[in-house]
């Protein structure tokens, strides 16, 4: 199982990711997450979790041109590669086997 460790933030990152397509930069990453979850994400937290997956080969990354609104630094925009669609494809199956592993008289439980 290590083989595609992923924690719960770097799941969502790797989603955003992966959902956004070829506009996945820093602050869109960041703003996709606050409005799809109503979670408030740190830049800093994000950078660190976006190098974490880049160096487990779960993304690549590339320079976009650079503007003057943010003083000649290109934004560095984000993909997910193969390898990190597998593991989240793993988490997904893991996440799916457990669901469906509740037994039926759990599931009737009433929550209100």
């Amino acid at each position: 199982m290590k083989k595609f460790k992923l924690g719960e933030f770097e799941e969502i990152v790797l989603l955003t990711v992966a959902v956004l397509d070829e506009n996945a930069y820093g602050y869109s990453i960041k703003e996709e997450i606050s409005t799809r979850l109503g979670r408030s994400v740190s830049i800093g937290a994000l950078q660190s979790s976006l190098t974490r997956m880049k160096d487990k080969g779960y993304l690549t990354s590339r320079k976009g041109e650079g503007s003057t609104a943010r003083g000649g630094r290109p934004k560095l925009y984000f993909h997910i590669t193969a390898h990190g669609m597998q593991a989240l494809d793993h988490n997904k199956n893991v996440r799916l086997d457990l669901w469906n592993s509740i037994p039926s008289k759990t599931q009737q439980l009433s929550y209100d």
